[in-house]
């Protein structure tokens, strides 16, 4: 067996190109070669903090060359990096800390007064490390410090099915699930996803946030390509457009969400953003009448998505640039999620586990290399999502004659009324094509006669008046089935959002559910 190990594009660097540039964040610059010296004294230093082969280390920061750092340097060290969720509180962070024994925690300037709290409901909690600017708090120790007083270590060479991550996901509906990935496995999703994701020479933009996977498995890629990785702290669509202009950043990953506050920006200059060449877009459902806005307002950009989930590391399939286009939009295929990735076999699969007829609705089930090793601590939730070989993924899915997967919504997501099933995929891909509606979600609330019945919530484009219920419905019912159209509309300034930028659609159904006996997700 070949052996992989994630630090391996850092090797690479260093003896390839040590003064390419790696990365940027505000006024730093370093170079590859500046890189590894760094990430070798930093995993000297969480070695003299007491960090050994296996060990947990869980990262809680925004954005920053730091982040980058540490993700290399824990695996140098021969530890497992834990990237907490930003958005969560620090109840839930301390959960998932006591759940995989992470004792020890990294965190910026923005969470430093966070590591109280923390500490107090955390069992687990032993050292805290301070990677942002200025001094650390009392009984923190300095990322800076532990770099400059530290000699390089050696690389522990953890590889192949050495643990590598524990990513949390979920904690809206329960405890979090730690996702357990290898070296094999983050390789097998980084080293497919390179040539796509990457291409030769890119200049990468680091917007969508560190901790999630997705920006971890760009951060892979880029590594192996040798790009130059420009980091801003967070998405905010000013800065995004401004760090592109003046970085010629070529490549970005962002998820729907962001690409809609990016391209219905008002002060958006396209010409100014010349450089651009790719956006890589998952993590969520994008809808056509958003993805046709990006496309005509940044004629000179490749899109690109990306679908899959943490469980796999997190690729499953890719749509790439030759389906955006205008023979996309007319077969239809610019509504699907693309074909397996290379080092992926997917099935649809009906509630016996068998593969059913092309063209018919089940759930995405997948295998190969990227498939998690389990969720940490929860046998039983394993075996429920691992069944003979299979990940069972939780997305309704069909798949056509050539293999292109159609997602049609999140299996807990779909409504039943009246007996039928409404996918909120095909729904908001509807709504969103009116032309006040900015940014859309559809959920199933109780009906005494159906059931369930379909409700939209909007964010309108800040030009336009919103529609009324009845005129969105009689938009919607052009275009899709009477039974489909929402019977009922609340309009909002936002949509409540997850650190990744996903629709929480939990707590949009959650006030029309409380006083239910049968709840919804």
């Amino acid at each position: 067996m070949a052996t992989t190990y994630l630090t391996q594009g850092l090797h690479r660097a260093r003896s390839l190109y040590p003064g390419r540039l790696a990365t940027v964040f505000g006024d730093r610059r370093r170079s590859y070669g500046e890189l590894v010296e760094r990430v070798a004294r930093l995993a000297g230093g969480l070695q003299q903090l007491g960090v050994r082969p296996g060990d947990r280390v869980g990262v809680l920061a925004m954005n920053s060359d730091r982040y980058l750092e540490l993700y290399y340097a824990i695996w140098w060290a021969g530890g497992v990096i834990n990237p907490l969720n930003i958005r969560w509180s620090p109840r839930e962070i301390a959960y998932s800390l006591d759940d995989c024994q992470t004792q020890v925690v990294v965190v910026d300037e923005t969470f430093a007064p966070m590591a109280d709290a923390l500490a107090e409901r955390s069992q687990a909690l032993r050292t805290v490390i301070y990677a942002g600017d200025g001094e650390p708090r009392g009984g923190m120790f300095s990322h800076e410090q532990l770099i400059a007083e530290n000699a390089p270590a050696a690389d522990a060479m953890r590889s192949n099915e050495d643990l590598a991550g524990i990513f949390y996901t979920g904690g809206t509906t329960g405890f979090p699930k730690g996702v357990m990935l290898s070296h094999a496995n983050l390789w097998a999703c980084a080293s497919t996803a390179t040539e796509t994701i990457a291409p030769p020479g890119s200049v990468a933009l680091h917007a969508a946030p560190m901790f999630h996977l997705a920006d971890g498995m760009f951060l892979l890629a880029a590594t192996l390509r040798g790009c130059t990785q420009v980091i801003v702290t967070g998405f905010e669509p000013v800065a995004v457009a401004t760090a592109i202009s003046r970085e010629q950043v070529s490549v970005v990953l962002l998820v729907p969400t962001m690409i809609q506050m990016l391209v219905d920006h008002p002060q958006l200059d396209a010409q100014a953003m010349r450089s651009l060449r790719r956006i890589v877009y998952g993590a969520s459902p994008i809808n056509e009448a958003l993805l046709e806005r990006a496309m005509q307002r940044l004629p000179e950009v490749d899109f690109v998505q990306a679908y899959g989930l943490t469980e796999m590391s997190p690729l499953i399939s890719i749509l790439g640039p030759e389906q955006h286009n205008a023979a996309g939009l007319a077969n239809g295929r610019l509504r699907s999620a693309g074909q397996p990735c290379a080092c992926v076999e997917v099935r649809i699969a009906g509630a016996d586990g068998c593969e059913l007829p092309r063209g018919s609705v089940g759930e995405i089930t997948a295998r190969g290399p990227g498939v998690m090793q389990g969720y940490w601590g929860k046998p039983e939730q394993t075996a429920a999502a691992l069944r003979n070989g299979w990940l069972h993924t939780g997305d309704g899915a069909y798949m056509d004659e050539d293999g292109f997967i159609f997602v049609v919504d999140r299996v807990k997501d779909m409504i039943v009324s009246g007996g039928e099933n409404v996918y909120s995929a095909e729904v908001e891909n509807a709504i969103a094509q009116h032309p006040a509606v900015a940014a859309c979600a559809v959920i199933g609330v109780p009906d005494a006669r159906w059931g369930e019945s379909v409700h939209a919530v909007i964010v309108c484009r800040p030009e336009r008046t919103a529609p009324t219920a009845e005129e969105l419905r009689l938009h919607c019912r052009d275009l899709i089935a009477g039974y489909k159209c929402p019977r009922s509309l609340e309009v909002r300034d936002t949509l409540p959002l997850s650190g990744t930028g996903k629709v929480l659609k939990t707590v949009l159904r959650e006030p029309y559910w409380k006083e239910q006996k049968r709840h919804v997700g």
